[in-house]
């Protein structure tokens, strides 16, 4: 799933083609895209485009008249920017949505049959406010507001890093490289963390946002970012979709833990003192034959 960084990198280019423009037409080619039933497509058409923000991992543009299109792209939404304008759907079988502007078409795509992402039109203000999830925004929050977001419950920190009404933006890719940044296991409870450790978890998690969003900003300063472009797994990062490779710091190869359908990726030897973590099914397989350490893999 697209989090803040590509959020943030869709929102750069997007302000610099269609803000100021007046929103054409848009049409939709799939009945389940569009969420909401007032205001209509109808009533967007000709209003122009007045700012363009990020709701979490939504993406909103702001129109005149206090309109507002939000656009959740889920886990295989993505954005495709195509200068024709009179393709019915220039993206093909798996173009959901287009957005029509005198310079261009923007195409709102889904990969996979698992249809997800979806649109909702909303008037105002206040209707905006509830798809606000409520996470406190990561590039703004001073220390003393992390601490207390961070400490309000009892939790892993992987699991309290991308909980959406904790922490804005943060997915399951980004919480990895953060909580390798601040050489902290992914289990660790939130309970349990010092005030040096709260203190090292901030600066990383805003550090690394801050870096991935100004690098990605800068990867494609000359070209908006195709479907393949935003992803998960990126040839740079420390140990996200890493698995088996050494990490760039230790030389250690990255270890994971599955648990439902997802992961959380890190480095044995520098989050978490060369002990191996457990996952559930794992231990259930192996018992008391898992390995415990990185030298139990040798």
């Amino acid at each position: 799933m697209p989090e803040l960084p590509d959020i943030e990198l869709y929102a750069h280019k997007l302000r610099e083609l269609v803000v100021g423009q007046p929103l054409l037409k848009l049409r939709t080619f799939t009945p389940f895209v569009l969420r909401t039933f007032s205001p209509s497509p109808d009533e967007l058409e000709e209003k122009t485009v007045k700012g363009l923000r990020r709701l979490g991992k939504r993406i909103v543009f702001e129109l005149e008249d206090d309109l507002f299109i939000i656009v959740h792209l889920m886990i295989a939404g993505r954005f495709q920017w195509k200068l024709e304008t009179r393709s019915p759907n220039p993206a093909g079988k798996i173009g959901l949505a287009s957005f029509v502007f005198p310079n261009g078409t923007l195409v709102l795509t889904e990969a996979g049959s698992k249809k997800r992402a979806g649109i909702y039109l909303v008037r105002g203000e206040g209707a905006l406010h509830e798809h606000d999830p409520g996470g406190i925004e990561p590039l703004t929050v001073t220390e003393s507001e992390f601490k207390v977001a961070l400490l309000a419950q009892n939790a892993t920190v992987k699991r309290t890093l991308t909980s959406p009404k904790i922490f804005s933006g943060i997915g399951n890719a980004y919480s990895d490289e953060i909580l390798h940044a601040a050489r902290m296991s992914p289990l660790k409870l939130t309970s349990k963390l010092t005030d040096d450790e709260v203190t090292r978890l901030y600066r990383a998690t805003k550090q690394t946002l801050e870096t991935w969003a100004a690098k990605l900003k800068e990867e494609f300063k000359n070209k908006f970012p195709g479907p393949g472009d935003v992803t998960a797994f990126r040839p740079d990062f420390a140990v996200h979709g890493k698995y088996g490779k050494p990490c760039p710091v230790c030389g250690k190869p990255v270890q994971h833990i599955v648990y439902t359908d997802n992961e959380a990726n890190y480095c044995a030897q520098c989050q978490n003192d060369g002990k191996l973590l457990a996952d559930r099914s794992m231990s259930r397989l192996l018992k008391g034959d898992r390995p415990k350490t990185l030298d139990d893999l040798d």
